[in-house]
């Protein structure tokens, strides 16, 4: 799937403000190394450079030292750098033309953020850079494990970008370094993964069996929460729909990706925060996985705000789904009930819940909804 190299920079952005791993693939000489550092000099962060294919793996597991008697993997100068520094990007260049072994040893450092025995801080990002196997001398696939904790995006070439790169600079991508996703966008990206999931649990998880796309995105629950991640953070910024397919698509592959873009396209989610400034003019979806997605985010939103009118406008969209959604309203309500805030009452909407509530086990003769 062709995307523009604007596209790519601010997907790359993206994801480096919602602290996910990145992978950019290209040919050698076309920029991807001059636009993280662009990237980091825009955040004002330190860019610590490694290139896997000079590394061995003792560079990134650590060396063994022994210290008081007992032995300590020690982590080399450049991570020791960064975790002084606090923040900034580590870029692991050309890794495909690392060994299996030297990959192996920076699986530790994508997963964990640890580099030998020491812990890089949360503000320090990881990107990393590789050419296609055919391009790469005495170049490797990436394993399908490394591979599912990256978002993959492609680098294109462009002409034009280039020129205008050498002349005044290559742009940095465009994304607040120091943005978190919004609490309420990101369990509304949760609830529409989850819906998705229930129609698609064959894409739940789908290890490639074919050597070629074991080294790219695939689905599985770790990708599928990236996928969540990215969307809240697209969401939070007002991300084109183009960066939210390039990263959707770069973290579960493009067959998964596609086929959840279409269904969110084809869902058409109202906003949960809309539904609970409002819940009287809320109307339930017929669709079951639009009414599942709908009702959890709602609820989702509810119980991250924690107050006592968000708490109650969502028992007021729930009351409209006893009828239609008896078993997502039974699922919403297990939720709901077990976060009221404190001194919320009761809202009479619950009454027409009793049944819903004794079947999920929330109400008994003697002690009703309270806590």
């Amino acid at each position: 799937m062709a995307v523009e190299l604007s596209v790519v920079r601010d997907a790359l952005g993206v994801s480096v403000a919602a602290g996910v791993p990145v992978l950019l693939w290209g040919s050698p000489g076309t920029g991807k190394t001059s636009v993280v550092r662009a990237l980091g000099e825009s955040f004002g962060w330190p860019v610590e450079v490694v290139v896997g294919s000079i590394r061995e793996p003792t560079d990134f597991a650590g060396l063994p030292v022994v210290v008081d008697g007992g032995v300590r993997l020690a982590a080399p100068a450049w991570a020791r750098r960064l975790a002084d520094s606090g923040h900034g990007l580590l870029f692991l260049d050309e890794l495909t033309t690392a060994p299996p072994a030297v990959q192996a040893a920076m699986l530790r450092i994508v997963l964990e953020r640890v580099v030998g025995d020491l812990a890089l801080p949360p503000g320090v990002r990881v990107v990393a850079a590789a050419n296609p196997p055919e391009q790469a001398a005495d170049g490797w696939d990436l394993a399908p494990p490394l591979a599912n904790r990256l978002v993959h995006l492609d680098w294109p070439v462009d002409a034009a970008a280039v020129a205008e790169g050498l002349a005044v600079g290559f742009p940095a991508p465009a994304a607040n370094g120091h943005a978190t996703p919004d609490p309420a966008r990101l369990v509304a990206a949760r609830a529409a993964v989850a819906a998705f999931l229930k129609v698609r649990p064959a894409l739940v998880l789908q290890v490639p069996t074919v050597a070629a796309l074991s080294g790219r995105g695939w689905p599985s629950p770790r990708s599928w929460e990236t996928v969540t991640v990215l969307m809240g953070m697209c969401d939070t910024i007002g991300a084109g729909e183009d960066v939210r397919a390039a990263l959707v698509t770069g973290a579960v592959g493009e067959g998964a990706g596609i086929e959840f873009l279409s269904w969110l396209a084809n869902a058409d989610l109202p906003d949960p925060e809309i539904v609970l400034a409002d819940p009287d003019s809320f109307e339930l979806p017929e669709r079951s996985d639009r009414a599942f997605a709908v009702l959890t985010a709602i609820a989702s939103v509810a119980i991250a705000r924690g107050d006592t009118e968000s708490w109650t406008a969502a028992w007021r969209v729930l009351a409209k789904a006893t009828e239609a959604a008896p078993d997502v309203a039974t699922l919403v309500a297990q939720s709901l009930a077990a976060a009221r805030p404190h001194g919320a009452a009761l809202p009479s909407e619950i009454l027409a819940l009793t049944p819903v509530l004794r079947a999920a086990g929330l109400l008994d003769g003697n002690r009703g909804t309270g806590r």
